[in-house]
């Protein structure tokens, strides 16, 4: 048996999107234990259970990262039914099929519905959209099983196989087209680079930490301060951008604070949470 073929086999669905393209590239270094698969729709169709089943019983995976799903709240609002299908259905089958071993589950920030911010672990959730209602009915069936976890990230900044899936692409797109932002200055997130989303995940796995946890920016900051930020990397555009205000944003409807604390998950890291202003100066060479 080869030194390849003797590591336990890992899943990781939605490996051709930004958290799960990270997950699958930082694994040689974070997790060299684990024979990592990425999976993407076009090799697992993640609603034929049938075929995810056989798939299951025939790799028999020891390890289950679930990244995929309907991940955008416009488009999981146009189209819940889909949306329940993709992100509570099959996030259902998926950790039924890994009962026995760890099962990692994707949730969102968004869950919440941002009246206070700073919410920890032990905070209702009160989704507002469709999105966040699908994650929150996948956190149940997950947390159902003492030995999986559910892991709300923030809002994540990287790059991405198709160079427009993080919010840092998107906006570098349009002032590349020439485009004026117009960019809240009362809704607030903790930004992530997915890099370094990625290597809590496997932290998380290499310890066998189960439960619930908080992935985000130690730095609160509004969707305006995010845009100077960015808007500081790239001057060769001309970045053009206007202050606005949430109310301003018809549909639909969004937390103005989703903000995280990450106390929980920080006591067990042995790095720091980056702030993401800091991490940007930081690594001014990282396509970001």
């Amino acid at each position: 048996m080869t030194e390849t073929n003797s590591r336990p086999p890992a899943w990781i669905t939605g490996a051709a999107g930004l958290v799960g393209n990270y997950l699958v590239e930082t694994a040689p270094r974070f997790a060299p234990g684990w024979r990592v698969q990425g999976l993407t729709r076009a090799q697992l169709d993640l609603l034929d259970f049938d075929a995810v089943r056989r798939a299951f019983q025939e790799q028999r995976p020891q390890l289950v990262i679930h990244c995929a799903a309907v991940s955008r709240s416009p488009a999981a609002q146009a189209n819940p039914d889909l949306t329940w299908r993709i992100n509570t259905d099959a996030t259902a089958h998926l950790a039924r099929l890994a009962a026995e071993i760890p099962f990692v589950f994707f949730s969102s920030d968004l869950v919440f519905d941002g009246l206070i911010g700073n919410y920890d672990e032990s905070a209702t959730p009160n989704p507002l959209g469709v999105y966040a209602q699908t994650k929150v009915a996948a956190e149940k069936f997950v947390l159902a099983n003492p030995r999986h976890t559910v892991l709300r990230a923030a809002l994540n900044a990287g790059a991405s196989l198709t160079g427009d899936r993080a919010f840092n692409e998107q906006m570098r797109l349009a002032w590349q087209r020439g485009a004026t932002l117009r960019l809240f200055t009362d809704e607030f997130r903790c930004p992530i680079p997915a890099a370094v989303t990625a290597r809590v995940v496997w932290e998380l796995v290499n310890q066998k930490q189960a439960g619930i946890f908080h992935v985000a920016g130690s730095e609160r900051l509004s969707r305006y301060e995010i845009g100077k930020l960015l808007a500081a990397r790239w001057p060769q555009f001309n970045p053009r951008f206007e202050a606005a205000l949430a109310k301003d944003y018809p549909n639909p409807p969004r937390p103005r604070d989703a903000s995280l604390s990450c106390a929980k998950v920080q006591s067990i890291l042995p790095f720091q949470m980056p702030a993401f202003s800091k991490w940007l100066r930081d690594h001014p060479d990282e396509l970001i």
